[in-house]
């Protein structure tokens, strides 16, 4: 298992505060390639405003935390080999 963060998403900086987060598994002209606009409230504090219904926060102290929990949300959501359950016979019938 890698490491290294997924590179489907990216975090791109439009100004000096504000970015997006970019999936790039949609093409670049392709709307559903924003996930969120972040930008800057604080010092160490970012609001998030998502384009995607995702479960997560709007705040965060930074902008890359804000990419870190979106890459931990999809690598959690990818499927997975189902989990065995152990069977047991039946109990005998006793009289």
């Amino acid at each position: 298992m890698s490491l290294m963060p997924d590179p489907r998403f990216e975090l791109k900086k439009v100004t000096d505060s504000e970015w997006l987060i970019l999936d790039h598994r949609y093409g670049p002209n392709d709307a559903r390639r924003t996930v969120a606009c972040v930008h800057q409230m604080e010092e160490c504090l970012v609001g998030v405003v998502w384009v995607r219904d995702l479960p997560l926060r709007v705040s965060y102290t930074d902008a890359a935390e804000v990419l870190e929990d979106v890459n931990r949300f999809h690598s959690r959501s990818r499927s997975r080999r189902p989990i065995q359950i152990p069977h047991f016979p039946p109990l005998a019938a006793t009289a």
